[in-house]
């Protein structure tokens, strides 16, 4: 039995998982290309489907790779790798594909918009006693802030009674209004000068509302792609994007729905519109695009 996106058996007692460990093999083989989150229980579950017999306690092997017990320590590391030994055939693309163009990464900084500091402040000035003052039961509070803050600097129009009207309309305030949004503006009337096709990722689904109106308000054809797509469309809008001279100009998606297998290579450019606390979220989106075939 060889399954492929061998991650979505990464929990054990999800329908999959438990349909799959049903079927009588004499050899199985996992393959994927998205790394284990953190978390080592999943790490189990794959081990466990591989060899129910060597690893069929899940307790024991949390007991022994407990990671509150090795932080810092580079021991648990070495210990893992050397159980991983025997069952990983680990390939980098470097190894595999020679002639893949190396990705080049450029970071943009960029300054806030009259309302964005307006909105930022807003946020800051309800709680900031609670920022200076953060004790452990502030925390979560704290993290509310973290994520205001996040979406204020993304686009103020994401909280409600920011944007101007009624009447809502489609606007130059939509770009001028965000910071990030002047820029991509510049940006992208270059990329489609020179024949480049793009890639936008945000966490917020939101934010991807906010990108389609910019779409439609400035005629560039896209397809869009978040967590709530279902499968067909899915794959449908994947194939309209790769198409040979396809007129889609633009695919946005959500970084979280990016991870399952979505190979979109005619695109040369990608663009994080807002970085996942998780880096290697951002590094598998990016791998959309920069990848073998």
């Amino acid at each position: 039995m060889v399954i492929d996106e061998a991650h979505r058996i990464k929990n054990e007692k999800s329908k999959l998982s438990e349909i799959l460990r049903e079927f009588k093999t004499a050899n199985r083989l996992l393959i994927t290309g998205t790394p284990l989150q953190n978390n080592l229980h999943e790490l189990w579950a794959l081990l466990n489907f591989l060899l129910p017999d060597v690893f069929n306690s899940s307790e024991d092997f949390d007991s022994w790779s407990n990671t509150n017990t090795c932080l810092g320590d580079d021991a648990l590391i070495q210990r893992l790798h050397a159980v991983l030994k025997p069952f990983l055939l680990r390939r980098l693309k470097s190894e595999v594909e020679k002639r893949l163009k190396p990705k080049k990464e450029m970071k943009i900084f960029v300054g806030l918009s009259k309302m964005q500091r307006e909105w930022y402040t807003k946020v800051l000035m309800k709680d900031i006693d609670i920022v200076n003052g953060a004790g452990k039961m502030e925390k979560m509070r704290l993290q509310n802030i973290l994520m205001q803050l996040r979406k204020c600097t993304n686009h103020p129009y994401l909280f409600d009674g920011a944007e101007p009207g009624p009447p809502y309309t489609t606007d130059t305030h939509l770009v001028n209004n965000s910071g990030k949004m002047v820029i991509l503006d510049k940006l992208l009337p270059k990329l489609q000068a020179q024949g480049s096709r793009v890639l936008i990722f945000s966490q917020m689904t939101r934010m991807l509302d906010i990108l389609e109106d910019y779409c439609l308000w400035r005629n560039y054809q896209y397809c869009r792609l978040d967590g709530q797509t279902p499968h067909e469309d899915r794959n449908r809008q994947i194939q309209d994007y790769n198409m040979d001279n396809s007129p889609k100009f633009i695919f946005m998606l959500s970084t979280r729905a990016g991870g399952l297998g979505i190979n979109l290579a005619t695109a040369d450019a990608v663009i994080i519109y807002d970085s996942d606390r998780n880096p290697q979220m951002d590094l598998q989106a990016m791998d959309c695009a920069h990848r073998i075939g």
